[in-house]
């Protein structure tokens, strides 16, 4: 947690992106990533769900493994789903424990403001280090009336800001602030002493994260914030048409693909 603190201190920004599998995984993290995120997005990206809402913990578990088992360098940082610590700090703490203890995180992530202070209490106390998470919640898309910007006029922006320390104060070693407008965000950013994580929330923010689908070009639309830095999609289907056709046509496999003995 201090390269968290020494990383905001000098002014050095940070990287994370999802992974949800360990050939991914081990990819970011010998590519120099900060942190990896096992995001509840599992939902929405890899499980084929319409939003992250029907992701549980069952399911977030082999995912946390698979990516902290090749993990070397980067932080593991897992997502704690809908339903699973809202009720109670003591629904939240068992949870978290299953994904250090089962899964081998090293932090866990949830949404949620000044509400849930008393939750990153008892998981701080409790030897968890907690990621909070602001702005656009999408385990909350439904009360929020969809994929919609967060933080925007002086009231929200100042309730924002106000759930920043919050989370903060209660010992959060990170948070992560979605779809917020960059001058928030750049406020949020100042304010704490905790780095902030940016998705869709400008340039000001200690760091940033994505979603690896869509920083590497996986699919066939992304977010307005998500800038593609690759087009893998694009590259899979090129070699998997150029495997079907080889092996309709008997080109594969070639005699130095096959045992003669």
């Amino acid at each position: 947690m201090h390269h968290l603190r020494q990383a905001k201190e000098r002014g050095e920004p940070l990287t994370m992106l999802t992974a949800y599998d360990a050939l991914t995984a081990r990819i970011f993290d010998e590519a120099g990533i900060d942190m990896l995120l096992v995001g509840d997005s599992l939902g929405d990206n890899m499980l084929a769900h319409p939003t992250t809402i029907p992701v549980t913990v069952d399911e977030m578990i082999p995912a946390v493994r698979a990516v902290s088992r090749v993990a070397r360098r980067a932080m593991v940082v897992a997502d704690l789903p809908f339903g699973s610590y809202e009720a109670s700090p003591q629904q939240c703490l068992a949870t978290a424990v299953r994904m250090l203890k089962e899964g081998g995180a090293h932090a866990v992530k949830f949404e949620g403001g000044a509400h849930l202070a008393e939750h990153v209490r008892l998981l701080t106390r409790s030897g968890i280090p907690v990621f909070g998470h602001l702005g656009f919640t999408p385990q909350s898309e439904n009360l929020l009336g969809g994929k919609r910007v967060q933080g925007r006029g002086q009231e929200a922006a100042s309730h924002l800001v106000a759930d920043a320390h919050a989370l903060a104060d209660a010992g959060a070693v990170a948070v992560v602030l979605e779809m917020v407008p960059a001058p928030v965000a750049e406020r949020v950013t100042e304010v704490l002493r905790v780095p902030t994580i940016g998705i869709g929330a400008g340039a000001g923010c200690d760091g940033q994260v994505l979603v690896w689908t869509d920083m590497a070009g996986m699919t066939s639309w992304s977010p307005r914030f998500a800038q593609r830095f690759g087009e893998i999609g694009e590259a899979l289907y090129g070699a998997t048409r150029t495997y079907a056709r080889a092996v309709r046509e008997r080109t594969f496999p070639a005699p130095e693909h096959t045992y003669e003995k």
